[in-house]
């Protein structure tokens, strides 16, 4: 009998962005579509957030799309509501993490210490870091053991600049797709809100919501080889 697989979301525990406060959190379609594709294969999934308890979602009147309606109303959202603060969490025992996307990544989780340590443990003893749209910026200081920045010199997908220019130009701190580049991360993007997503070796990202999906099935691939 072979082990489930354990898998870790980590999520953002801000509501609220920018000069004027605009209400986010983690945008629904980038944590239902990648629980979907987990349980599917029988993973065992956790919530972490970085304050613990229930996170802020957006996207919540996005009830056409049947994956976020089986979350919202199966144990996704109660798993989700009950998340652990991940300062408490033990991440040895995942065989990969997760971050989701929507603006409240930005927020909390650039300086995040905590976080940062979390994923460079998690890459350096050999399991699978994945991030997709804002997620990816919870890489952004992340350094290994030996000291080299997690993302220097590999192949990047995230929410790029010319999206953020019709979504959230006057919210946000700085540009994901410039600081990551200026982290030294070869960043790969296509036509906005297109799907993309990429491995470099254990470390898979995704560029937006439709990119959500593509992230977990090459996580998933990770995971089963």
């Amino acid at each position: 009998m072979t082990m489930k697989k354990k898998v870790l979301f980590i999520v953002s525990s801000a509501s609220q962005i920018g000069p004027k406060n605009r209400p986010t959190g983690n945008y629904l379609p980038e944590v239902s579509h990648p629980y979907h594709e987990f349980k599917q294969k029988g993973y065992d999934i956790d919530f972490a957030s970085v304050q613990g308890g229930e996170p802020p979602i957006d996207g919540l009147n996005l009830i056409d799309d049947p994956l976020n309606v089986v979350f919202l109303n199966g144990d996704g959202l109660k798993a989700m509501k009950s998340s652990k603060k991940i300062a408490d969490v033990n991440v040895k025992s995942y065989d990969a993490i997760f971050v989701p996307g929507g603006l409240g990544p930005m927020v909390d989780m650039p300086q995040n210490e905590v976080i940062q340590k979390a994923i460079a443990e998690t890459y350096d003893r050999g399991a699978v870091v994945g991030a997709v749209c804002h997620g990816p910026v919870s890489l952004l200081h992340v350094n290994l053991n030996d000291g080299t920045p997690l993302i220097k010199g590999k192949t990047i997908a995230a929410f790029s600049n010319a999206e953020e220019e019709g979504y959230a130009k006057n919210d946000v701190p700085f540009l994901l797709e410039s600081a990551l580049k200026e982290k030294g991360a070869r960043f790969l993007s296509v036509t906005p809100w297109q799907a993309n997503s990429v491995a470099d070796g254990r470390l898979v990202t995704g560029q937006n919501p439709a990119s959500a999906k593509g992230v977990a099935e090459k996580m998933i691939a990770l995971l089963e080889s």
